[in-house]
């Protein structure tokens, strides 16, 4: 049984579909709404759907923009010749917070699962084999900076196996112990990455 309104549960329930949205924040959210003023309420319902209308993806990297090519892809600064290939939008977004990448980006939109039904076809491989197939284009590198969890590792693994026979360099982001991290604490996972990509200092 129900203690809000109809209306009220319907936005809830509204909020209840956004990832990582449990109810109580959902609850706590439906009332921030209700308590806005028409124009801040206005406002934010202007700014979904105009995401929802002006956003598209670049045609070439994936990435979601206001504009295509994205601007990553058209800055002249950038580096055509490295691709990172991220699972996400929010990879590129975490990578650019680096501000050491100079290179470009390709967004698969996911990684291969077998067990949630996704396989190769439903994310944007083939759209990057075909990037660096194209004959303008003079590829040197590929890092791959898929998430290191199982699903991650597989779409790594996976990709470079079809990159290495095009005589493409294949690099993979290294994975280990956090800054500030005690080993102590750190999963026996972890400390292999961290050894395996160990370097000169």
């Amino acid at each position: 049984m129900s203690f809000y309104s109809p209306s009220i549960e319907k936005l809830i329930e509204g909020f209840e579909r956004l990832p990582s949205i449990g109810h109580k924040t959902a609850v706590r959210l439906a009332f921030h709404i209700l308590n806005a003023t028409e124009e801040e309420t206005e406002e934010f319902i202007s700014a979904i759907k105009n995401a929802k209308k002006n956003l598209k993806y670049c045609s070439k990297c994936y990435n979601i923009s206001d504009t295509d090519p994205c601007t990553i892809c058209s800055n002249p600064k950038r580096n055509e010749n490295i691709i990172c290939v991220v699972e996400d939008v929010k990879d590129v977004i975490a990578m650019e917070r680096t501000h050491e990448f100079k290179g470009v980006y390709h967004v698969l939109h996911g990684s291969i699962s077998p067990m949630n039904g996704i396989g190769p076809d439903d994310i944007k491989i083939k759209e990057l084999l075909s990037r660096m197939q194209n004959p303008e284009n003079s590829i040197e590198e590929i890092i791959i900076a898929t998430n290191p969890r199982v699903e991650g590792e597989a779409t790594a693994m996976y990709i470079s196996k079809l990159i290495k026979p095009l005589g493409i360099k294949v690099t993979r982001i290294a994975h280990g112990i956090p800054v500030g991290g005690d080993l102590e604490y750190t999963d026996e996972i972890t400390l292999t990455k961290a050894l395996e990509g160990r370097r000169e200092i």
